[in-house]
């Protein structure tokens, strides 16, 4: 699996992405379930959604539109959408929701299954990058741990999936409303003698 990272929207490494979609047959989800927090202004939320799905179309990226609520329960009907896929792009929003539609849909342990997928990316910002560290503990300070938009679970989850093996640290030192609040995580993190690494926003971590 190839990751593409940003600290927010698409970065400054288009080119990349670019690329790898033009070796495959371009078929992607995108993927808006870190936006569903209680309170979240819904035409916001879909004018957000309609910018992101713009840009990756003019990557030439084949996209459609995936809620993970669509499939809270039903892991084997996602499993069967994502081998269809080659790719997802996750967009930001709050990070402990979204890793919560992730443990519900099965989306957690279905995106461990298939990292030796050659041809499958994982893409996405913000939030989309902070559910793939060891612990989500430290985005407390900037995203609501207590908040539950889903009936079927109300209790947070401190795990992250582990992929990335220190700290991914958005907005960091960029003119974004969590900029401040991203400086606590980090100062919160040297601390605790924690590995982190602090992304400006239009940087993007590449691993392929």
């Amino acid at each position: 699996m190839k990751y593409y990272l940003s600290s927010y929207k698409l970065g400054n490494s288009t080119k990349k992405l670019e690329g790898w979609v033009a070796n495959t047959s371009r078929k992607f989800a995108y993927i808006p379930n870190a936006r569903d927090f209680t309170g979240a202004d819904p035409e916001r939320n879909r004018r957000n959604t309609e910018e992101d799905m713009a840009q990756l179309h003019e990557l030439g990226v084949e996209v459609e539109l995936l809620s993970l609520r669509d499939y809270f329960g039903k892991q084997t009907e996602l499993k069967q959408k994502l081998d269809s896929l080659n790719g997802v792009y996750i967009s930001g929003g709050n990070s402990f929701v979204l890793r919560q539609a992730m443990k519900l849909s099965g989306f957690d342990k279905l995106i461990l299954e298939i990292r030796d997928r050659n041809d499958f990316i994982y893409a996405g910002y913000s939030a989309a990058v902070c559910v793939l560290c060891p612990t989500m503990k430290y985005y407390a300070i900037t995203d609501d741990a207590n908040n539950f938009p889903y009936t079927e679970l109300k209790k947070q989850i401190w795990e992250g999936l582990g992929i990335l093996d220190f700290i991914f640290e958005p907005h960091y030192h960029s003119d974004h409303p969590e900029s401040a609040s991203t400086d606590k995580e980090i100062e919160a993190l040297i601390a605790d003698k924690l590995l982190f690494k602090a992304y400006k926003d239009g940087e993007v971590l590449v691993i392929e």
